[in-house]
């Protein structure tokens, strides 16, 4: 397997982050809303596919400030 460099580790955790959390967190989110109903999963990608673009940029920029500062805070 081909390793990525170790300055990108910060890039690829956040995309990381913002895929999974957005996919369990729009799921719950309109599970929540809507309930189990008919064309669940299909409402489900759209309310996904509408936030990834606000979501994983935040999340690119902001995982490796809050890992640089948790690095800081700890031994």
């Amino acid at each position: 397997m081909r390793k990525i460099p170790r300055k990108y580790s910060g890039f690829v955790v956040g995309a990381l982050m913002a895929i999974v959390m957005g996919l369990l967190l729009s799921f719950v989110v309109t599970l929540i809303n809507l309930g189990p109903v008919a064309g669940f999963f299909g409402k489900w990608m759209l309310a996904y596919f509408g936030v990834l673009p606000l979501q994983l940029p935040i999340a690119i920029v902001v995982t490796p400030v809050i890992v640089a500062f948790v690095n800081r805070m700890s031994e």
